[in-house]
């Protein structure tokens, strides 16, 4: 007997989907995105309030206002997909009824990245937490949080990887979009 595309496989839970926004080597033409991203379900341009600066080897990373930081990740990517489902129903309900801080179009304090959503957290997190290194719950340079983000005209929330401590030798990049 055949099994469907959409039943349990390992490392794959159907219905469970997990967004990604990247704003460095995991776009689109940059040297993590084939190997890291193979299978992404979409991409689309997207947004996010931050800013980024610059490592002494050309790779960036964001710095989010605080308040925007809805979640933050952990061991479980179960658990973080649930969180995002949550935070997404929870967000939309909020987006109307008040307002919340969502990236403008564009100016300062705004990052433009790509919003990835991929339908298996359970195998695509850790791997790329390790790429990250972000290890929950330990000392690591990038901590994954979830933050609102813009896609096209609407927004949504994506968990993305920013800087636990900023250097304050690594400079702020002077435009909003990463290009290597």
């Amino acid at each position: 007997m055949a099994r469907r595309a959409d039943t349990h496989r390992k490392g794959v839970r159907s219905g469970c989907s997990i967004a990604l926004f990247v704003y460095g080597t995991l776009k689109r033409g940059y040297s993590n995105h084939d190997g890291y991203c193979h299978g992404v379900q979409s991409i689309e341009e997207a947004l996010v309030r931050g800013q980024l600066y610059i490592r002494p080897d050309r790779i960036p990373f964001l710095e989010v206002p605080e308040q925007d930081v809805l979640a933050t990740g952990t061991a479980d990517p179960a658990a973080d997909a649930a969180a995002q489902q949550r935070a997404a129903r929870g967000f939309e309900i909020r987006q109307q009824a008040e307002s919340p801080a969502v990236p403008p179009v564009s100016g300062r304090g705004v990052v433009r990245g790509e919003s990835l959503v991929f339908d298996d957290p359970e195998t695509r997190l850790p791997a790329i937490d390790r790429l990250e290194g972000f290890q929950p719950g330990g000392r690591s340079l990038y901590r994954r949080v979830l933050v609102p983000v813009r896609v096209k005209d609407s927004f949504t929330v994506a968990w993305t990887y920013v800087v636990e401590t900023r250097p304050r030798d690594w400079p702020r990049l002077k435009s909003d979009c990463w290009t290597g």
